[in-house]
């Protein structure tokens, strides 16, 4: 039995996952009883490295949505509209649905699972995540049985590149930037990665498999790189960190022999002081890595190219092969470890709640006494103190960096705002947390 893909875009994911499908030797057997039946696109005489037959492209993809001879539509368009409207309207024909797009799942997940559940058809979204890295499947599946402690990602390749390269090289945030616009590596307006937003749409996907609930995208806190300055980078260094954008999904005030599924979590986004021993530590350039911890199986680590054309495609050709074999199975119940069980959000802690770590710079006047000032400060909040170290001048400024141990991060911001208040106290140039 033939299944028929309807493919909504012939960009750089669906140019790829066209050549994957069109070169199935060696691969899975599975993947010759799909048939490549309608591809749309924006214009049809625009030059494309896959041959497609004119019979199959159109530029009209209502019709493609609409086609009752079409299994399953494969949307990899991305932005939100018409990639919303176009996947609704699929899932209302009882077409399964295989996706790439983070930013429409992130937003409007509750009402395209609600439909696909409602309508007894599959989404799903393996590529929308770490490009080729498997990581939802594994989610969804293979660690079902474990307690999800903590993801923990580095999933977005054009942060990580620029803190590599500022780590490695010394530069600044903004010459890094540009030189990587001209390579390809950040697009020409950097918003969604630099200020973390591509990285919030993410965690807000694995938080959700991994925690079983909804999650709602405002809840998620975010913070991009663009305050990282190689000042900040040169001192983690000396202090044994490297600095990383991580995604960070966690239960909060749990013990590990705590087996109550009724914990708020604590999802966020921001750029953190990783010690040099960490497994993420490592992850350099544009690759991704997501770190599961859970109980029974303690830590795993899924690392990998996070885009580009081969590895989303390989994403989204699994995807396609497991929804060939659901079909062929043709079951009328669908497979609860391939859908989406869930209806309820997540509790989700405010950020003033969270303990962590923090390393802070301040610029202060160069006056007897100021580092005894700051730690009066800091102790009335019980905030304590794993370093302070004056490490210079800046002008006429000294630069004093600190490190805490864990603390509320409600209390730290309260004693921060009476050290600003403090004659001494020039500035607060940098404020990062610590893993």
């Amino acid at each position: 039995m033939g299944v028929k893909l309807g493919i909504l875009g012939l960009g750089t994911v669906g140019t790829g996952t066209v050549q994957l499908l069109q070169d199935s030797a060696g691969r899975h057997p599975l993947l010759r009883d799909v048939e490549i039946y309608r591809v749309g696109v924006r214009s049809l005489d625009k030059p494309r490295a896959v041959k497609v037959p004119d019979a199959v492209l159109t530029t009209d993809l209502e019709a493609i949505v609409n086609d009752p001879q079409v299994d399953i539509v494969v949307e990899v368009i991305g932005g939100l509209e018409p990639a919303r409207s176009l996947i609704l309207k699929a899932i209302e024909n009882g077409k399964h649905i295989v996706t790439a797009n983070k930013a429409v799942i992130s937003r409007f997940g509750d009402e395209i699972f609600t439909a696909a559940n409602h309508a007894g058809v599959y989404v799903m979204l393996e590529a929308a995540v770490g490009g080729g890295i498997p990581v939802i499947q594994p989610l969804k599946q293979s660690l079902s049985v474990n307690r999800i402690h903590t993801v923990t990602g580095i999933v977005n390749g054009t942060t990580n590149y620029i803190l590599t390269r500022m780590q490695t090289e010394g530069s600044s945030f903004n010459d890094v930037l540009a030189d990587a616009q001209k390579l390809g590596y950040a697009e020409a307006d950097p918003t969604a990665d630099v200020d973390g937003l591509d990285a919030a749409d993410k965690i807000a996907i694995l938080a959700s498999l991994a925690f079983g609930g909804r999650i709602k995208l405002q809840n998620v806190y975010c913070e991009g790189i663009r305050q990282v300055s190689k000042t900040d980078i040169a001192y983690a260094d000396k202090l044994g960190f490297v600095i990383k954008l991580l995604a960070i999904a966690k239960r909060v005030n749990i013990s590990p022999t705590d087996s109550s599924p009724y914990h708020p979590i604590s999802v966020r986004v921001h750029p953190t002081l990783v010690p040099k021993v960490h497994p993420l530590a490592s992850i350099n350039g544009v690759y991704n890595a997501i770190l599961v911890e859970g109980e029974p199986i303690g830590q795993v680590m899924f690392f990998g190219p996070g885009a580009g054309a081969g590895a989303t495609a390989s994403a989204v050709s699994s995807d396609i092969l497991n929804l060939v074999a659901a079909l062929q199975a043709s079951t009328t119940t669908p497979n609860p470890l391939l859908t989406c069980g869930h209806q309820d959000y997540c509790e989700i802690t405010p950020p003033e709640e969270l303990v962590s770590r923090f390393y802070t710079r301040f610029l202060t006047k160069d006056q007897p006494g100021v580092i005894g000032k700051l730690g009066t400060c800091f102790g009335k909040y019980g905030v304590s103190l794993e370093s302070v170290v004056q490490t210079g001048f800046q002008g006429e400024l000294a630069e004093i960096v600190v490190v805490t141990h864990d603390v509320r991060e409600g209390d730290f911001r309260q004693a921060l705002a009476e050290i600003q208040t403090l004659e001494a106290i020039d500035s607060i140039p940098s404020l990062l947390r610590v893993l």
